[in-house]
Order: structure tokens, then sequence, then C-alpha cells
């Protein structure tokens, strides 16, 4: 038996907007973007109202295909989650600073860095609030011959 992630799918009420975040600065490349059809599966897994209009990206890592997805939301509101955060995603980048300091300036959320080592390697990770709620880990990695 073979156990594959495929993506995470995140719902955002813009997706222009959240590209700024996913492509232009943590480098994803977008594979597909189109409308999605009436009866797209997404309605009834997300809770989507069959009122709202969809739009479905996959955006590719340079290692994986498809490894993310947008659903776009247009014609209802989206909830604004303020309290605990029930899911994050965690995502490897070359350089976390010059990517922290995009993404501050866009007026995101974000937490301070923090720095964790073994024997092996040391990282540094530091979370961000994306513009629809969703919580953002980035980290690098530094081999301690480095």
């Amino acid at each position: 038996m073979s156990l594959f992630y495929k993506r995470i799918t995140l719902v955002v009420a813009d997706i222009e907007r959240s590209l700024k975040i996913y492509r232009d600065i943590l480098g994803f490349s977008i594979n597909s973007l189109e409308p999605s059809d009436d009866d797209s599966y997404s309605y009834p897994v997300f809770r989507i109202p069959k009122h709202a209009k969809i739009t479905f990206a996959t955006l590719d890592s340079p290692e994986q295909n498809r490894t993310l997805g947008l659903t776009e939301v247009k014609g209802c509101p989206l909830p604004k989650n303020a309290g605990i955060h029930m899911a994050a995603s965690v995502i490897k980048v070359a350089d976390l600073d010059s990517c922290m300091e995009k993404i501050k300036s866009l007026g995101l959320e974000t937490t301070e860095k923090a720095t964790d080592k073994n024997d092996n390697f040391s990282f540094n990770e530091q979370a961000f609030v994306d513009f629809d709620g969703h919580l953002i880990v980035l980290y690098q990695i530094f081999l301690n011959d480095e």
C-alpha cells in the first residue's frame, strides 16, 4: 500500500490577492486556473452554497505538481477565525528572512522568528496568517557544517 499526500486546498475570497503570497512571494507556479462547474465536488466538500461562484487553481512547487490548491468563492462571505488556529500549512523556503519581509509588507499578521537545532541541522521558522485567516508556517534549514 502506498501513501501520497496530494495537496492542501485553501478556500479564499480573492484568488489574485492570494497569488501575491503563494506565487509571487513563496514561488509556486500556476498549473491550472479556471472556473469550476456548477456540479463541482467542492460545493458539498467545503459546504459552499450553490449560488456562489467558484474558481479553482492548482499551484506547483519546483518539486511537485499540483502541490497547493486555491478555491476562490464569490457571492458569499467567508468566515474569519479569530480564535485558536485549527490547522497550519508548513512550507520549506530557501530564504525565510526575504519571504517574511515581503509578507510583512502586505500588512499580514506574523509571529516572531524561532530557531531550533539538533546534532545535524538547525532551522528557523516563522508563521503568518494569510488574507483569509489560514495559518502558514515557513521554515529554512541550515546544516550544522554550513
